[in-house]
């Protein structure tokens, strides 16, 4: 069951971060973004990885936030002890 929520957290958050990658691609220049007012000193491709990685993992966390919010009671409340013994 972990392997096939972790499905439904990576598979959606790829996709979107490839999304907002190509919106990025088309719009964003890196060779003219600037850091803290001085010019940014990484390669294009740097530039591109990076902001893939970062837009994978915000979309990941999002996933996982409505992952965890789809969670039904029973999946919360339930412990690893079985119902008679729990307290």
């Amino acid at each position: 069951m972990l392997a096939r929520r972790m499905m439904w957290i990576a598979w959606p958050a790829f996709v979107m971060a490839c999304v907002m990658e190509v919106l990025v691609f088309a719009v964003v220049d890196p060779q003219s973004l600037h850091w803290f007012g001085r010019p940014l000193t990484m390669s294009r491709e740097a530039v591109y990885t990076l902001a893939f990685f970062v837009f994978w993992l915000l979309t990941m966390a999002s996933s996982a936030l409505t992952t965890l919010l789809a969670m039904s009671p029973f999946d919360v409340n339930r412990g690893p002890s079985p119902v008679d013994q729990r307290p």
